[in-house]
């Protein structure tokens, strides 16, 4: 259950020594597993030991860091000990919701998953049973954990939809009946008395594929093909890149030349993702007699190697292949990630897109560029939802409520 901790994001330490953001700094590299020594801080920091042994401290005081058995390398004087997250210095909750179905965990600071779930959720019901439901879930989670409501320190959501992150709510999103301006960080932070995020899902996964892949591996570009197509970026420094309002990556609505005559759920017409999504693919295969229901009945025929839907899939991908040959240009990725039920049945998704981009984007771009499958597959979501309610956790502002109120 869950996957390895994965890098997180560390504030540059100042000369000042500013004690908040040295708490943050020191606190990130413990939970990340990138420093498990006082030493191993030291070198991270570039900051004097004294100074880094006087922060440390304070933050064993306040029950964020416990040592643990001895570890080599250790220095002079006292000897080194594990550093580690106290395990009780609070919990994340993570939810990748989708469509029809979410991923649901908790985690505590030091990345250690202490219960997933995939749980049925249809968003279609509206925000307020949807939330409702959603609520419930993670309450029987954090019930089955024994963690309280008092150690939960931050939740967060990925909406499969545009979202401002701003002020966590969805903004007018085509598979979302209902949801538009709804306040879903504040209802969800009202419930749960804690800090609470609202993010598009592809960022939250794109997010969580960076992180856990080497930090060469960015600039990163992530394409999740399921019941609709969206992006995520994620900068070569390792951040999210969302623009201005929280729209960067919502590859799905660029307009597909000569499909003037397929409308969109956003209402416009020839988006990629009317041409090409699985929904489009599925609508293609139905019959009088039948043919898929969903995305699962399509992943079942691909598996099985049905001709039909595997030529509907390739046809696609070469469509897909298109726009991220332009995305590859307008953004030069390092890799290409593609996540999403369909690309993980097989390699028509992945093959298909390839073939388009190197045929189609010039030598420049593509030169160390690499496209590959979701290595955390269906876990690249919650897991970037855990490193992102970590980092909120741990950043210089949220860190001070650890150390003042450790409970």
């Amino acid at each position: 259950m869950g996957w390895e901790p994965v890098r997180m994001a560390v504030p540059r330490t100042s000369g000042r020594a500013d004690g908040a953001l040295v708490h943050s700094s020191l606190a990130r590299l413990i939970a990340s597993g990138a420093a498990e020594s006082r030493v191993d801080l030291v070198k991270a920091t570039g900051l004097a030991r004294s100074t880094v042994n006087s922060h440390l401290d304070a933050l064993i005081a306040a029950g964020v860091v416990i040592e643990r058995g001895p570890v080599g390398g250790g220095g002079r004087g006292r000897p080194a000990h594990r550093l580690a997250i106290a395990p009780r210095a609070g919990v994340v909750l993570a939810a990748d919701v989708g469509a029809h179905s979410s991923r649901l965990a908790v985690a505590d600071l030091g990345q250690n998953v202490l219960a997933e779930q995939q749980v049925e959720l249809d968003i279609a019901t509206g925000p307020e049973k949807s939330l409702d439901l959603l609520t419930e879930h993670l309450r029987e989670l954090l019930t089955t954990t024994g963690v309280t409501d008092d150690e939960v320190k931050a939740l967060v959501i990925g909406l499969p939809g545009p979202v401002d992150p701003h002020v966590g709510m969805p903004v007018r999103p085509p598979i979302m009946p209902g949801w538009d301006g709804f306040p879903v960080g504040d209802a969800m932070a009202d419930r749960f008395s804690c800090t609470a995020s609202v993010d598009n899902d592809v960022n939250l996964m794109a997010l969580g594929e960076a992180r856990a892949l080497e930090a060469q591996e960015s600039p990163l570009l992530f394409l999740k093909i399921g019941t609709g197509i969206g992006g995520g970026i994620v900068s070569a420094a390792g951040e999210l890149h969302r623009g201005a309002d929280g729209a960067a990556g919502d590859i799905g609505h660029i307009r597909v030349p000569g499909s003037h005559d397929v409308v969109c759920q956003c209402g416009n017409v020839g988006c990629v993702e009317a041409v090409a999504s699985a929904d489009a693919v599925i609508r293609a295969l139905r019959t009088e007699d039948g043919g898929p229901r969903d995305i699962e009945d399509l992943a079942r025929l691909v598996r099985d190697g049905d001709a039909t839907a595997i030529r509907h899939i390739r046809s696609a991908a070469s469509t897909i292949g298109e726009v991220v040959a332009m995305l590859v240009h307008f953004y030069n990725p390092k890799r290409i990630v593609l996540g999403g039920l369909i690309t993980a049945v097989g390699d028509d998704v992945l093959a298909g897109i390839r073939s388009v981009v190197y045929r189609r984007a010039l030598p420049l771009a593509t030169r160390h560029l690499s496209l590959a499958n979701s290595t955390l597959g269906r876990s690249a979501g919650v897991a970037g939802a855990v490193v992102a309610g970590i980092e909120n956790v741990l950043r210089p502002e949220g860190i001070r409520d650890l150390v003042h109120d450790p409970s």
